[in-house]
């Protein structure tokens, strides 16, 4: 039997089959071992081995003869195999020079791939299982895999999204942020970052001006600097960007206002008119990241930028990673037509649009009311872990007694006497702690490096205030 990849046995023995047949182990016309044999062969139940013979019968890779048994059959499918030569000496190749542009080297936010090995994860954007609908999640894919859906499934919509998914959006997912848009004016992208690459890519050249919050999502820097366009980084404070703070000349500024990333602050309602004034006045573009609208505690959310915009300057980022799970990677964009129009034509060049079986799962997904209850589960839960956490760092002293809490599923937080977070965060690893130090987030990172980001979105209740006990006592010994 094959190693357990997590397939069922009639799935394993299935697949050692289809892989002989392409291997040309069993030939055509082949006879097969009894249902009653492999089994007692494999040690599993005979009804296991003739569901999969029969599953192979439907698939065109067995025939079943009679009372003859089972036969590798006449036509089963087979790989096209070519001979391979052994290359007679490597390729002289200097990839240092043949490289024409790099996108390596970037200082990366610490998220190991086996992050759920660790005790407590204390890590941003990872969804936690116990909380998603995994059954109805389940029936919406069956559903839109069926018969009747099959057109959207298998058709190339070329430019266009599925209709449902966007109606969705427009007349449910933007009135609760407060804005009215048409389904012209609403793009479907493979996540948040992918919207971001579009907005930029369309708006942005080599003599254009771009206005950043400092510290800010990493992605979005990396993004800009291939555009080659001019960064201005500008520093947040505990309301978020001030618009006062913007520099002379801008043709573009990016903000998180509902959750400034990564340290959570909200912007108040006179600076999101303040901004929208300025931009009206000196026609410039601002971009609304609000990646994790749903996520408000302890605060109900703000209106967005979006919806206090009458003049048309704001561009909308959607995303549906923190609130459905992030390898889902669906976002949207909202934003005027013409603009629409040059996105969509974009997007096209790269991938035409996200997959079908995707949207509509997701539109599903949305329409059945099975959104609306896991945004209601998941406040429940992190309302509680946020509480607990909060409690426990104060606790702890690593929360100022003075400092504000806002949104989000994490806490921002700085290092006592300048400790530098990512000598912490290793030190942490041996207890099998993960935090994220926040240099990446930063226009200087070397010049940042006492902050730390800690998030509950995946860590289980119990687990907080045991991992926040080691972490106070990690930096305690740091500090001697």
């Amino acid at each position: 039997m094959p190693t357990d990849n997590g397939s069922t046995l009639q799935q394993q023995i299935q697949g050692v089959i289809v892989e002989a047949v392409f291997a040309g182990r069993f030939a055509p016309g082949e006879k097969m071992p009894s249902t009653r044999k492999l089994a007692e062969h494999l040690g599993v139940a005979r009804i296991t081995v003739t569901l999969a013979y029969e599953e192979l019968v439907a698939n065109g890779y067995l025939e079943s003869k009679g009372r003859s048994g089972f036969f590798i059959a006449q036509d089963a499918p087979v790989q096209q195999r070519f001979k391979t030569k052994e290359p007679k000496c490597e390729a002289q190749i200097d990839w240092s020079r043949a490289i024409g542009q790099r996108f390596t080297g970037q200082a990366p936010v610490a998220r190991p791939a086996n992050w759920t090995d660790f005790t407590y994860p204390f890590i941003y954007g990872q969804s936690d299982s116990r909380l998603f609908d995994h059954h109805n999640w389940r029936s919406c894919v069956l559903e839109a895999a069926g018969r009747r859906d099959f057109e959207t499934l298998a058709t190339d919509y070329y430019e266009r999204d599925d209709p449902m998914l966007v109606e969705f959006i427009h007349r449910k997912i933007l009135p609760r942020r407060g804005i009215k848009a048409k389904p012209e004016e609403i793009l479907i992208t493979m996540g948040a970052q992918h919207a971001l690459w579009i907005i930029a890519q369309i708006l942005l050249t080599q003599r254009r001006i771009a206005v950043i919050e400092n510290p800010c999502y990493p992605g979005l820097r990396q993004i800009l600097e291939r555009t080659r366009c001019n960064v201005v980084p500008v520093d947040v404070d505990s309301a978020g960007l001030p618009p006062g703070h913007l520099p002379a000349e801008r043709d573009v500024v990016f903000t998180t206002p509902s959750h400034h990333c990564p340290t959570n602050a909200t912007m108040p309602l006179e600076r999101r008119e303040k901004l929208l004034e300025l931009a009206t006045q000196e026609s410039f573009i601002i971009v609304e990241d609000d990646y994790e609208f749903e996520i408000s505690i302890p605060t109900p959310p703000s209106p967005a930028l979006k919806s206090l915009d009458a003049s048309g300057v704001v561009i909308y980022v959607g995303s549906f990673s923190k609130s459905i799970f992030p390898g889902l990677r669906l976002g949207y964009i909202v934003a005027s037509e013409p603009f629409v129009h040059e996105a969509r034509a974009l997007r096209s060049i790269v991938l035409k649009h996200p997959p079908g079986l995707i949207q509509r799962t997701a539109a599903y997904f949305l329409s059945r009311g099975y959104y609306d209850a896991q945004i209601s589960r998941m406040d429940r839960t992190y309302r509680k872990r946020r509480s607990l956490m909060e409690q426990s760092l104060r606790e702890h002293g690593l929360f100022d007694a003075e400092q504000r809490t806002f949104g989000g599923s994490s806490f921002w937080l700085k290092t006592p006497n300048g400790i530098d977070s990512s000598k912490l965060a290793l030190h942490l690893r041996q207890d099998r702690v993960l935090i994220e130090p926040g240099h990446p987030f930063f226009a200087k990172p070397d010049s940042e490096t006492g902050f730390f980001r800690l998030a509950y979105s995946s860590i289980p209740s119990v687990r907080i205030e045991e991992g926040i006990t080691l972490i106070a006592a990690r930096v305690q010994k740091l500090q001697q």
